[in-house]
């Protein structure tokens, strides 16, 4: 495996950074306020008594944001850096993220942010890929290692009559790519006042959005007497068409 200066380990953690904060921006100015209620349940927040408006949009869009958040900071924190520490390459197959390739073994990493989203349908699918990329690989002769691995989380586990990969997180996972059994640590250590920089100019934003969202709420979602006029959401979330 592939070994970094820790000044250039910085540099990219930095950048990785930099590259998750601006696609959070940007989904962030992309949102429509009607396209986020159409996805969340709006007889949880009743259940939860959300009686302000304010307070209704702002649960509304922590929840959503926070859901995007574990898939962009895979892609743009996690992937990359793995990518670099490894060595690897890009693989050649959907559903894999790095390839690392030895004298002897192929390994196909898909890495992941950590185990919880990922359910029964997901590691069918990720199996299957590894399938096809197992059979494209043949003529190289070499041992095919597929792994699905997490960036974070203890989940260990090898290949079984449903699965042909084998499955690592966490700390296990960094020290495979880097050979160094602290790495993990080394990513949170590193990250240092940075998200706070980020955090200084993405905060107006949100709160922006958060406004903005709660003047079209109350005009299209309210009564005239200010409360929150439920059945109205619930038929636009839920009205057959």
């Amino acid at each position: 495996m592939a070994r970094i200066d820790p000044k250039e380990l910085e540099k990219l953690i930095e950048q990785s950074l930099n590259d998750f904060y601006k696609s959070r921006l940007e989904r962030l100015d992309d949102l429509k306020l009607k396209n986020v209620l159409q996805r969340k349940n709006p007889y949880l927040f009743k259940a939860l008594y959300t009686e302000k408006a304010h307070e209704l949009i702002e649960k509304i869009l922590y929840a959503y944001i926070s859901s995007s958040d574990e898939t962009i900071f895979g892609d743009k924190f996690f992937e990359p850096i793995a990518k670099i520490v490894s060595g690897g390459v890009v693989s050649p197959s959907e559903g894999v993220d790095v390839a690392v390739e030895t004298k002897d073994r192929y390994i196909a990493y898909a890495v992941k942010s950590g185990p919880n989203p990922f359910n029964s349908s997901a590691k069918k699918r990720q199996n299957d890929e590894f399938s096809k990329l197992r059979n494209r690989l043949l003529k190289l002769r070499k041992q095919f290692d597929p792994v699905l691995a997490y960036s974070y989380g203890t989940k260990i586990s090898m290949p079984n009559e449903t699965k042909i990969y084998r499955e690592i997180a966490g700390q296990a996972f960094w020290e495979e790519l880097t050979g160094n059994e602290d790495f993990y640590l080394k990513l949170i250590r590193l990250m240092g006042d940075i998200p706070k920089k980020h955090m200084e100019k993405y905060r107006p934003q949100f709160d922006a959005v958060t406004n903005r969202f709660t003047g079209e709420f109350v005009k299209d979602f309210c009564h005239q007497n200010g409360q929150i006029d439920w059945e109205k959401l619930v038929k636009f979330v839920s009205e057959k068409p």
